[in-house]
Protein backbone atom coordinates (compact mmCIF):
# COMPACT_ATOMS: atom_id res chain seq x y z
CA UNK A 1 0.00 0.00 0.00
CA UNK A 2 1.39 3.38 -0.99
CA UNK A 3 0.68 5.94 1.75
CA UNK A 4 -0.91 9.31 0.99
CA UNK A 5 1.91 11.21 2.68
CA UNK A 6 5.47 11.48 1.43
CA UNK A 7 8.07 10.59 4.05
CA UNK A 8 11.74 10.83 4.90
CA UNK A 9 13.16 7.61 6.32
CA UNK A 10 16.23 6.88 8.38
CA UNK A 11 16.96 3.16 8.47
CA UNK A 12 19.45 1.43 10.75
CA UNK A 13 22.26 -0.72 9.39
CA UNK A 14 20.72 -3.83 10.92
CA UNK A 15 17.14 -5.01 10.58
CA UNK A 16 14.93 -2.64 12.62
CA UNK A 17 13.29 -3.95 15.79
CA UNK A 18 10.76 -1.11 15.73
CA UNK A 19 9.63 2.07 14.01
CA UNK A 20 9.18 5.62 15.24
CA UNK A 21 6.78 7.74 13.16
CA UNK A 22 7.49 11.39 14.06
CA UNK A 23 5.21 14.26 12.97
CA UNK A 24 6.46 17.83 12.57
CA UNK A 25 4.76 21.07 13.63
CA UNK A 26 2.85 23.72 11.69
CA UNK A 27 4.70 25.14 8.69
CA UNK A 28 7.66 22.76 8.97
CA UNK A 29 8.16 19.45 7.14
CA UNK A 30 9.58 16.00 7.74
CA UNK A 31 13.15 17.31 7.68
CA UNK A 32 12.58 19.21 10.93
CA UNK A 33 13.43 16.41 13.34
CA UNK A 34 15.83 14.37 11.20
CA UNK A 35 18.96 15.80 12.93
CA UNK A 36 17.69 14.72 16.34
CA UNK A 37 18.05 11.02 15.52
CA UNK A 38 21.84 11.21 15.93
CA UNK A 39 21.51 13.31 19.09
CA UNK A 40 19.39 10.64 20.80
CA UNK A 41 22.55 8.52 21.16
CA UNK A 42 20.67 5.26 20.86
CA UNK A 43 22.72 2.06 21.23
CA UNK A 44 23.54 0.03 18.13
CA UNK A 45 21.77 -2.98 19.64
CA UNK A 46 18.52 -1.02 19.42
CA UNK A 47 18.10 -0.52 15.66
CA UNK A 48 15.05 1.62 14.96
CA UNK A 49 13.56 2.93 11.73
CA UNK A 50 12.56 6.62 11.91
CA UNK A 51 9.80 7.82 9.60
CA UNK A 52 9.25 11.56 9.17
CA UNK A 53 6.15 12.33 7.08
CA UNK A 54 5.39 15.65 5.37
CA UNK A 55 1.93 17.05 6.17
CA UNK A 56 -0.17 18.08 3.18
CA UNK A 57 -0.23 21.71 2.06
CA UNK A 58 -3.32 23.64 3.18
CA UNK A 59 -4.36 27.26 3.91
CA UNK A 60 -4.01 28.15 7.59
CA UNK A 61 -6.53 30.70 8.82
CA UNK A 62 -4.48 32.02 11.74
CA UNK A 63 -1.67 32.80 9.26
CA UNK A 64 -3.96 34.86 7.00
CA UNK A 65 -4.82 31.86 4.85
CA UNK A 66 -1.21 31.30 3.81
CA UNK A 67 -0.76 27.84 2.30
CA UNK A 68 1.74 25.72 4.26
CA UNK A 69 2.26 22.23 5.54
CA UNK A 70 -0.26 21.63 8.32
CA UNK A 71 -1.98 18.65 9.88
CA UNK A 72 -5.17 20.73 10.23
CA UNK A 73 -6.33 24.32 10.04
CA UNK A 74 -6.20 26.63 13.07
CA UNK A 75 -8.51 29.64 13.14
CA UNK A 76 -7.82 30.92 16.65
CA UNK A 77 -5.00 30.90 19.17
CA UNK A 78 -7.50 29.33 21.57
CA UNK A 79 -7.05 25.80 20.29
CA UNK A 80 -10.53 24.72 21.42
CA UNK A 81 -12.26 27.29 19.22
CA UNK A 82 -13.01 26.66 15.54
CA UNK A 83 -11.22 23.32 15.55
CA UNK A 84 -10.77 21.81 12.09
CA UNK A 85 -12.15 18.39 12.97
CA UNK A 86 -12.31 17.33 9.31
CA UNK A 87 -8.62 18.12 8.82
CA UNK A 88 -7.66 16.30 12.01
CA UNK A 89 -9.66 13.24 11.00
CA UNK A 90 -7.95 13.17 7.58
CA UNK A 91 -4.50 13.40 9.19
CA UNK A 92 -5.36 10.60 11.62
CA UNK A 93 -6.33 8.45 8.62
CA UNK A 94 -3.02 9.29 6.92
CA UNK A 95 -1.07 8.34 10.04
CA UNK A 96 -3.01 5.09 10.25
CA UNK A 97 -1.85 4.38 6.69
CA UNK A 98 1.77 4.86 7.78
CA UNK A 99 1.29 2.53 10.74
CA UNK A 100 -0.14 -0.11 8.41
CA UNK A 101 2.79 0.40 6.04
CA UNK A 102 5.21 -0.43 8.87
CA UNK A 103 3.15 -3.50 9.82
CA UNK A 104 3.22 -4.63 6.18
CA UNK A 105 7.01 -4.31 6.28
CA UNK A 106 7.26 -6.68 9.23
CA UNK A 107 7.13 -4.34 12.24
CA UNK A 108 4.34 -5.42 14.63
CA UNK A 109 2.14 -2.63 16.01
CA UNK A 110 3.54 -3.34 19.50
CA UNK A 111 6.93 -2.10 18.22
CA UNK A 112 5.62 1.10 16.56
CA UNK A 113 5.87 4.41 18.40
CA UNK A 114 4.05 7.61 17.42
CA UNK A 115 5.65 10.99 18.13
CA UNK A 116 4.78 14.56 17.30
CA UNK A 117 5.63 18.19 17.94
CA UNK A 118 2.91 20.84 18.42
CA UNK A 119 0.21 20.13 15.80
CA UNK A 120 1.97 16.84 15.08
CA UNK A 121 1.58 15.87 18.74
CA UNK A 122 -2.19 16.40 18.46
CA UNK A 123 -2.41 13.92 15.59
CA UNK A 124 -0.02 11.43 17.23
CA UNK A 125 -2.16 11.48 20.39
CA UNK A 126 -5.51 11.26 18.61
CA UNK A 127 -4.28 8.39 16.45
CA UNK A 128 -2.51 6.49 19.19
CA UNK A 129 -5.22 6.73 21.82
CA UNK A 130 -7.92 5.49 19.44
CA UNK A 131 -5.82 2.89 17.58
CA UNK A 132 -7.29 -0.60 17.74
CA UNK A 133 -4.03 -2.46 18.40
CA UNK A 134 -1.37 -1.96 21.06
CA UNK A 135 1.45 0.45 20.22
CA UNK A 136 4.92 0.77 21.76
CA UNK A 137 4.42 4.34 22.92
CA UNK A 138 3.14 7.84 22.17
CA UNK A 139 5.22 11.01 22.49
CA UNK A 140 3.77 14.54 22.68
CA UNK A 141 6.25 17.44 22.49
CA UNK A 142 4.89 20.96 23.08
CA UNK A 143 1.50 19.64 22.07
CA UNK A 144 -2.17 19.96 22.91
CA UNK A 145 -5.27 17.82 22.61
CA UNK A 146 -8.48 19.69 21.75
CA UNK A 147 -11.50 18.37 23.64
CA UNK A 148 -9.21 15.96 25.49
CA UNK A 149 -11.97 14.52 27.69
CA UNK A 150 -14.03 13.61 24.63
CA UNK A 151 -11.04 12.02 22.88
CA UNK A 152 -10.33 9.90 25.96
CA UNK A 153 -13.97 8.83 26.14
CA UNK A 154 -13.52 7.44 22.61
CA UNK A 155 -10.11 5.90 23.35
CA UNK A 156 -9.48 2.24 22.58
CA UNK A 157 -8.61 -0.11 25.48
CA UNK A 158 -5.77 -1.53 23.35
CA UNK A 159 -3.61 1.43 24.39
CA UNK A 160 -4.78 2.05 27.96
CA UNK A 161 -1.37 0.87 29.25
CA UNK A 162 0.81 2.28 26.45
CA UNK A 163 3.69 4.44 27.80
CA UNK A 164 3.26 8.16 27.09
CA UNK A 165 5.96 10.85 27.05
CA UNK A 166 4.49 14.34 27.42
CA UNK A 167 6.78 17.39 27.48
CA UNK A 168 6.28 21.16 27.31
CA UNK A 169 8.21 24.41 27.58
CA UNK A 170 7.28 26.67 30.50
CA UNK A 171 7.74 29.77 28.35
CA UNK A 172 5.91 28.55 25.23
CA UNK A 173 4.19 31.55 23.57
CA UNK A 174 2.59 29.48 20.77
CA UNK A 175 1.02 26.58 22.65
CA UNK A 176 0.80 27.95 26.21
CA UNK A 177 2.21 25.83 29.01
CA UNK A 178 -1.20 25.42 30.67
CA UNK A 179 -2.40 23.43 27.63
CA UNK A 180 0.45 20.96 28.14
CA UNK A 181 -0.35 20.75 31.84
CA UNK A 182 -4.02 20.19 31.10
CA UNK A 183 -3.13 17.38 28.70
CA UNK A 184 -0.93 15.75 31.34
CA UNK A 185 -3.55 16.07 34.08
CA UNK A 186 -6.31 14.72 31.83
CA UNK A 187 -4.21 11.68 30.86
CA UNK A 188 -3.31 11.13 34.50
CA UNK A 189 -6.98 11.27 35.46
CA UNK A 190 -7.62 8.63 32.81
CA UNK A 191 -4.99 6.46 34.55
CA UNK A 192 -2.60 6.47 31.58
CA UNK A 193 1.11 5.76 32.10
CA UNK A 194 2.42 9.31 31.61
CA UNK A 195 6.06 10.36 31.79
CA UNK A 196 5.74 14.15 32.23
CA UNK A 197 8.55 16.69 31.66
CA UNK A 198 8.64 20.47 31.67
CA UNK A 199 11.59 22.53 30.45
CA UNK A 200 12.58 26.19 30.66
CA UNK A 201 12.19 26.91 26.94
CA UNK A 202 9.82 28.41 24.39
CA UNK A 203 8.07 26.51 21.56
CA UNK A 204 11.05 24.35 20.74
CA UNK A 205 13.14 21.35 21.75
CA UNK A 206 16.13 21.60 24.09
CA UNK A 207 19.17 19.39 24.71
CA UNK A 208 17.88 18.20 28.08
CA UNK A 209 14.64 17.11 26.44
CA UNK A 210 16.48 15.21 23.70
CA UNK A 211 18.46 13.39 26.39
CA UNK A 212 15.27 12.47 28.24
CA UNK A 213 13.64 11.21 25.02
CA UNK A 214 16.67 9.02 24.28
CA UNK A 215 16.57 7.50 27.78
CA UNK A 216 12.81 6.92 27.55
CA UNK A 217 13.12 5.19 24.17
CA UNK A 218 15.80 2.89 25.52
CA UNK A 219 13.69 2.09 28.57
CA UNK A 220 10.57 1.11 26.64
CA UNK A 221 12.35 -0.72 23.79
CA UNK A 222 15.01 -2.49 25.87
CA UNK A 223 13.44 -2.65 29.33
Amino acid sequence: MKPTLEVIEINPVEKPIGSVIWLHGLGADGNDFVPIVQELNLPSEMPLRFVFPHALMRPVTINNGYVMRAWFDIASIDKNLHIDEKGMKESVEHLNELIQREIDRGIPSEQILLAGFSQGATIALMTGLTYTRSLKGIMSLSGFLPHAERVLSEANPANFTTPLFVAHGTGDPIVPFFLGQHLYETLLKGKYRVNWHSYVMAHSVCNEEIGDIGEWLQKIYMG
